[in-house]
């Protein structure tokens, strides 16, 4: 099938949360306002935080982020407290491979928000979607083995421990070699 004719939400809802497509001005404006806020954590495991964007060029990146989304190239989420419509960080799809299907999940979190498990709640919710909507038939989740804040997500929702790759990637600073941990989750 046709990604392009895939249904889906451009919405999804949790306990706690809502995740939300990029499909609105102004999401530029608050993403950079969170990647301020929490620079200094992003830093070690980002290449993008490595400095702080101008809003404009945050606002292009959510509104390219959005046209990814409708050509099922990328399929990334706002997510925010469904309480006090606070934005807490963000999770998407990447590396969108149709034939097989498979991706990759991606995830960074607001500083002031880490710690209530927000983000735990966030994967799991793309990760049933991924599965049971959407049927990709593998989900990555690849991060830094000393990255151990990013390893507790999918090793509490279930993924497996494939491998360590070792001297697989640059750090996010571009200075040194680091090990990559690749988690997968497949269908039961």
């Amino acid at each position: 099938m046709n990604p392009l004719l895939l249904e889906i939400p451009l919405y999804l809802e949790t306990e706690r949360l809502f995740l939300r497509a990029p499909n609105q001005s102004g999401d530029g404006s608050i993403v950079n306002e969170a990647i301020k806020n929490s620079i200094n954590e992003l830093k070690d495991w980002l290449p993008f935080a490595q400095t702080i964007p101008s809003v404009e060029e945050t606002e292009v990146i959510w509104r390219e982020a959005y046209i990814n989304f409708l050509k099922r190239e990328s399929l990334r989420f706002l997510i925010f407290h469904k309480d006090t419509n606070e934005f807490i960080g963000v999770t998407s799809f990447e590396g969108l491979d149709w034939d097989i299907p498979k991706c990759h999940v991606g995830y960074w979190i607001n500083t002031k928000f880490s710690g209530n498990g927000y983000m735990l709640e966030a994967v799991n919710e793309l990760t049933e979607l991924g599965l049971n909507q959407i049927k990709f038939k593998r989900i990555e989740i690849r991060c830094e083995s000393t990255n151990l804040k990013s390893r507790s997500i999918p090793e509490r929702l279930g993924y497996s421990l494939e491998g360590v790759l070792k001297n697989e990637d640059l750090s996010a600073d571009g200075t040194k070699l680091t090990d990559t941990c690749i988690y997968a989750k497949i269908p039961n």
